[in-house]
C-alpha cells in the first residue's frame, strides 16, 4: 500500500514537473514603471490567465533610461509595450517591430496650460514655450505642431520646445507656458498639486483628432515567422486581453495587484485604472486601421519616417485570439 502511495505521489509530482516544463517562457517589456497603465498584464499574471494558456510570463518594468525598442532588438524581450511613433521609427532603422495587438483604442496624451496664462487656444502657441517628453513620446507633439504650421526651433514664427521631465514641475515652476500630461497620470499630479480642473486649459489629442497610437504590443518580424512563437503570441494576447477585461471590471482589485508589483500610491493607481479603462474601451486588442493610417501619415508628414512602412502590423494575432 505504501509503495502504491509513493508511486501515486511520484506520478503526481512528475506530472506537475512536466506541466511546469511545458510552460513556454515569454518576456514582456513595459514602456514605463509599474502602474495601472499596464494593469491588464499584471492582472493576467496574478490571476493565472497566462498560466492557463501554458505561458510563463515575465513582466519587466520600464523607466526613463529604458527604450523598449532597444531591449527587444537586443533579445531582452519577446514582446514590448510601445507607442507607434517610436516603433515605426525603430522599424525604419532596421528593428523589425510588428504591431500584433492594440489594447489602447485612444491616446491619453494632453497639453495643459493655466487658464490665467497666455495660451487660450492653438492660435496663442506662437512664441510660447511648450513642454514635451522625449524618448519617442515627442512624435505626437511634433506632428501636431507640423499640422499647425509651427516651427519647433524656438524662432519667432514657432514655439520653443522644453524637453520636459516626467513630472509637472515645469508648469508649477513656470518654466513653460504649457506642458504635456497623460489623462491617467500627470494631469492628476497637477490636481494633487492644487490646480482645479477649471484652472486649466486642456488640449486633448484624441478629442482634436491628433492622437497617434499609444501602448500597442509589438513583436519582432523574424520571430513571428516561427509558428510556435506566433502561437505563443496568440495565447499571450488572448490572456492579456482577458486580464484587461478583469481589470476594467474590477478596478480597485486591479490597482491592488499593481501595488503588489511595484506600483506607488494606491489611490493614484485606482484613479489611473479608471482613466485607462476609458482609453481601452472594448478589450479586444484589435487595431483600428483608420487610427493607424492617421499615425502613419503624421509621422511621414513630419519626416519622422521617410517611407511608407510595409508589414508594420498584423491582424492575424488578434483574430486568432478572439476565436
Amino acid at each position: 500500500m505504501k509503495n502504491a502511495m509513493k508511486m501515486t505521489v511520484a506520478l503526481a509530482m512528475s506530472l506537475m514537473a512536466g506541466s511546469a516544463l511545458a510552460a513556454d517562457k515569454v518576456t514582456l517589456q513595459l514602456k514605463w514603471v509599474a502602474q495601472s497603465q499596464f494593469a491588464g498584464y499584471f492582472v493576467a499574471k496574478d490571476k493565472g490567465f497566462y498560466e492557463e494558456e501554458g505561458l510563463d510570463v515575465e513582466i519587466k518594468p520600464g523607466g526613463p533610461d529604458i527604450a523598449p525598442e532597444q531591449v527587444i532588438a537586443g533579445g531582452g524581450a519577446d514582446v514590448i509595450v510601445d507607442w507607434a511613433g517610436g516603433a515605426l521609427a525603430a522599424r525604419e532603422k532596421g528593428v523589425g517591430l510588428v504591431n500584433i495587438a492594440q489594447p489602447y483604442k485612444k491616446a491619453g496624451m494632453e497639453l495643459v496650460c493655466p487658464k490665467d496664462g497666455p495660451v487660450k487656444s492653438e492660435a496663442d502657441f506662437k512664441g510660447k514655450t511648450l513642454g514635451v517628453w522625449f524618448y519617442g513620446n515627442e512624435y505626437p507633439f511634433f506632428a501636431w505642431m507640423n499640422k499647425l504650421g509651427l516651427k519647433t526651433d524656438g524662432g519667432a514664427d514657432g514655439v520653443t520646445v522644453l524637453k520636459q521631465s516626467f513630472d509637472v514641475q515645469p508648469l508649477i515652476q513656470k518654466q513653460a507656458d504649457c506642458i504635456s500630461v497623460m489623462t491617467y497620470n500627470e494631469y492628476w499630479q497637477l490636481i494633487d498639486a492644487g490646480y482645479k480642473p477649471e484652472d486649466l486649459t486642456v488640449f486633448n489629442y484624441s478629442a482634436m483628432g491628433n492622437d497617434l497610437m499609444e501602448d500597442g504590443l509589438y513583436a519582432m518580424e523574424d520571430k513571428l515567422k516561427d509558428p510556435a512563437f506566433k502561437a505563443n503570441m496568440v495565447k499571450f494576447v488572448k490572456a492579456s486581453m482577458k486580464g484587461w477585461k478583469y481589470a476594467i471590471d474590477n478596478p480597485d482589485e486591479a490597482a491592488g495587484i499593481v501595488m503588489e508589483n511595484g506600483g506607488q500610491d494606491e489611490n493614484h493607481q485606482k484613479r489611473m485604472m479608471g482613466e485607462v479603462a476609458k482609453l481601452i474601451g472594448e478589450p479586444d486588442g484589435k487595431l483600428d486601421k483608420a487610427l493607424y493610417e492617421r499615425t502613419e501619415k503624421a509621422l511621414l508628414d513630419q519626416k519622422i519616417i521617410t517611407k511608407k512602412p510595409e508589414g508594420a502590423f498584423t491582424m492575424e494575432i488578434t483574430e486568432e485570439a478572439s476565436k
